[in-house]
This record gives structure tokens, C-alpha cells and sequence, in this order.
């Protein structure tokens, strides 16, 4: 099971936007739930984002709910966290992470099966 999250886009201002995407190689994101949290020190870990395999239904935290967006491009096998209307409190390091269940969990607890590596974000003036 191999897949790898990345930051798209390049300098964040507050109000700006970023994009993230989880690919895979060696076998098909629908068939999974993708999801990410994040982690910023001394505070605990949150799950802001999840799509679930097949239909795809998704799921937000509170906190991100109406400026973030999680979508699938299946013939890319790509999974994208679109993030608009970026605040200084979304900076942290943002985890992606596959669950071979198909399921989300319920926001903003985290729990999956896989997990990439973090990327920093950073939203500042």
C-alpha cells in the first residue's frame, strides 16, 4: 500500500487558499476512505476532512466546515483538500491517511489505517 500526500500552491496569506493531494500507486483510492488531520504543538490532533470510498460522501470538522473542501479525481487516483479562506489557526503540519474500511471516521477524532507523511502549512502575513 504506498501513497503520498503533497502541498500544491506556494505562499499563504490569511484568506488565501491552498490545495493538498494524496496519490496512490499499487492500488485505487476509491476503494478506500482518505482523509486528513492535523497536529500543531500543544494542541491535540484533529481529523478535518474525510471522503469515504464508492459514493463518496464527505465529512468536515467544525472548524474547516464551508471553507474546506475534499474531493476524488479518479482517473488522476488522486484525492484533493481543497482549503479556502485560510486563518492563522489552520497553520499546522496536515497528515493524510487511507482506511481500507471505506469509512470515515466521525469528526474530528482521526483514527485510520495508513498514514503519509506530514506537510507544513503555514498561513501568515
Amino acid at each position: 500500500l504506498r501513497f503520498s500526500c503533497r502541498r500544491w500552491g506556494g505562499l499563504v496569506q490569511p484568506g488565501g487558499s491552498l490545495r493538498l493531494s494524496c496519490a496512490a500507486s499499487g492500488f485505487t483510492l476509491d476503494d478506500f476512505a482518505v482523509g486528513w488531520s492535523r497536529q500543531t504543538p500543544g494542541k491535540e490532533r484533529e481529523g478535518v476532512s474525510c471522503i469515504t470510498s464508492g459514493d463518496g460522501h464527505t465529512s468536515y470538522s467544525d472548524s474547516v466546515l464551508g471553507r474546506f473542501t475534499i474531493s476524488r479525481d479518479t482517473a488522476k487516483n488522486t484525492v484533493y483538500l481543497q482549503m479556502n479562506s485560510l486563518k492563522p489557526d489552520d497553520t499546522a503540519v496536515y497528515y493524510c491517511a487511507v482506511d481500507t474500511s471505506g469509512l470515515c471516521p466521525t469528526l474530528p477524532s482521526y483514527g485510520m489505517d495508513y498514514w503519509g507523511k506530514g506537510t507544513q502549512v503555514t498561513v501568515s502575513s
